[in-house]
């Protein structure tokens, strides 16, 4: 059976190393199907059946936090991310372009 385009987002987003962070943007060009924003929906979407996916990694394409309202609370990306070595300051990812993550393909 093939995969819904949901879970080769979730694919992809389980595959983005510990301390590092993707675009939404990245992930759609990585699949070369939808958008960025269709990304964004398909992480909204995410249920618990599915796994651990560490959607706290995956930022806009300027490093800035803007599904951190979709958490359990509105600083648990940014903890997440500094708890992982990576420096959040003011909802955007300091050093953005060294912590990028590109999947390779």
């Amino acid at each position: 059976m093939a995969k819904s385009y949901y879970e080769a987002v979730y694919d992809i987003v389980t595959m983005i190393p510990y301390g590092r962070v993707t675009t939404y943007g990245i992930i759609a060009d990585y699949l070369t199907l939808g958008s960025a924003r269709m990304v964004g929906y398909a992480l909204q979407q995410h249920h618990a059946g599915y796994g651990y996916i560490p959607a706290h990694r995956v930022v806009n394409a300027s490093g800035v936090l803007t599904g951190k309202n979709r958490f359990p609370h509105p600083t648990y990306m940014a903890d997440e991310l500094r708890s992982e070595g990576v420096e959040v300051v003011d909802d955007k990812v300091v050093d953005f372009q060294a912590k990028l993550w590109r999947p390779e393909g």
